[in-house]
């Protein structure tokens, strides 16, 4: 009979919020795999858990993960957790993850904490509508970090960002310079005794830490563009073309005249009748 892998999401910062079903797996499996075994000892040690451990981490991710799928087609049950929060966000766990179900093993996620929700739902942001970003491509990855900077720049959704402290200040620039002065909810040491929730502005925030050196982990919740500013800015770049090279724009896509006037007039923002007396002009 075949193994399980169990998705154990652990706390990311207050130990309460370890959950029963997460405690009664980790003890009754065969075998923990932990992102930092010396950092998930001191969990283990602390809910009395002494089930054998392996370490499974960005750097052994791919051989590791054949290995545990050995394992688990032999009926060995595994456990995967991070160092906090859920595994397989932002966490090589996602390789694992496909692994199982290229091998066709069961995977079950024990839902638990998760930095990301956490702050966004403490961020004072829109929450209908949103998008997790994770860690930017670090910043000798030019190209990579410019490209997804500028695949933000119109992103209508509210989008959160992981950062270390050392990286914080070269983020918010980048984040200013590609997306403006939006509002952001700069979120650390999140469920720890000295959480800190700061709803502001990127530029007051570039101020801020100008003066005060970042500390802790981070997670950024910043506001995506409105659909009326992309509407906006889409009405004025269009006014950048002549109303007969917008209208001929259509009709070489085959759009019969009177049809073609219409979209010309709502790309506009302007009445049907303001294109038809421009074009007789």
């Amino acid at each position: 009979m075949q193994g399980k892998l169990y998705l154990c999401a652990t706390p990311i910062g207050n130990l309460a919020d370890m959950t029963f079903r997460v405690l009664e797996t980790l003890k009754s499996v065969d075998l923990i795999a932990a992102e930092d075994t010396r950092n998930s000892i001191k969990l283990l040690n602390h809910f009395d858990i002494h089930t054998e451990m392996t370490s499974y981490h960005e750097y052994n991710k791919f051989d590791k993960a054949k290995w545990l799928i050995e394992k688990m087609l032999e009926g060995t049950n595994v456990a995967l957790i991070t160092d906090a929060g859920t595994p397989a966000i932002s966490d090589p766990g996602e390789v694992l993850v496909a692994e199982c179900h290229k091998a066709g093993i069961t995977v079950t996620s024990l839902p638990g904490p998760a930095a990301c929700i956490t702050a966004l739902t403490l961020s004072g942001l829109s929450t209908r509508r949103f998008c997790f970003e994770g860690f930017l491509p670090p910043i000798d990855d030019k190209k990579a970090r410019k490209r997804i900077l500028e695949d933000l720049q119109n992103e209508s959704r509210t989008m959160i960002v992981y950062e270390a402290p050392h990286h914080l200040k070269a983020v918010l620039n980048d984040l200013y310079e590609n997306l403006g002065n939006r509002r952001i909810s700069i979120c650390r040491e999140l469920t720890k005794k000295f959480e800190e929730v700061t709803p502001t502005t990127i530029e007051d925030a570039i101020s801020f830490y100008e003066k005060n050196e970042p500390r802790g982990e981070y997670v950024l919740v910043i506001e995506g563009k409105s659909l009326k500013e992309q509407d906006e800015e889409k009405r004025l770049s269009w006014q950048e073309m002549s109303i007969e090279d917008h209208m001929k724009y259509y009709e070489d896509m085959g759009v019969p005249h009177k049809d073609a006037m219409k979209k010309v007039a709502a790309d506009r923002g302007v009445g049907k009748r303001d294109i038809y007396q421009a074009l007789l002009k």
